[in-house]
């Protein structure tokens, strides 16, 4: 069972008053100036304190790297498309959000997928009509509707990636 303190009534006092004059906990905290911990001589640290430096992480937080929107990973992208640019035979200049799949599996890759690619690589399979590698591909669709230039609602299924993932 995890161990608690009670404070005194004079710290819970203190306390209140300082909220209520509008400081937040972290402020109240630091103007108790660690009060409760402090009276046993105990060495909490607190939760607003930085733990010291860990020598085995490599560069700082501002220094990390952080992938960026050029990242090779299978992932959903949209575009605002006409409808008539869509190429599905739609007399339409209404705008709709295009959602489709782009990136890489490579991360994904099983060890079918290895020994795929390395048959293939070295003549022992066909690589005319294999895929050895999995592929980035909509596994949920959204369907689009849209006034055409007739002014007549049209609805077209599965035309919108609702979902991406590595399939294969």
């Amino acid at each position: 069972m995890a161990k608690t303190k009670e404070l005194s009534k004079d710290v819970r006092d203190k306390i209140v008053d300082l909220h209520k004059a509008g400081m937040g906990y972290k402020t109240i905290a630091k103007q108790l100036e660690y009060h409760s911990l402090e009276d046993d001589g105990e060495s909490y640290p607190g939760r607003w304190q930085r733990s010291p430096p860990d020598p085995s992480r490599r560069g700082s937080r501002k220094n990390r790297k952080k992938p960026k929107n050029g990242s090779r990973d299978c992932r959903m992208e949209k575009k605002e498309m006409r409808v008539r640019d869509l190429g599905l035979g739609f007399d339409s200049d209404e705008i709709v959000l295009f959602k489709y799949c782009m990136g890489t599996c490579s991360s994904s890759r099983k060890n079918y997928d290895l020994a795929l690619k390395a048959l293939t690589e070295n003549g022992s399979i066909s690589s005319r009509k294999v895929s050895a590698h999995p592929c980035c591909r909509p596994t949920r669709y959204e369907t689009v509707s849209f006034m055409d230039a007739q002014t007549i609602w049209q609805t077209i299924k599965w035309l919108s990636a609702a979902n991406c993932s590595c399939v294969g």
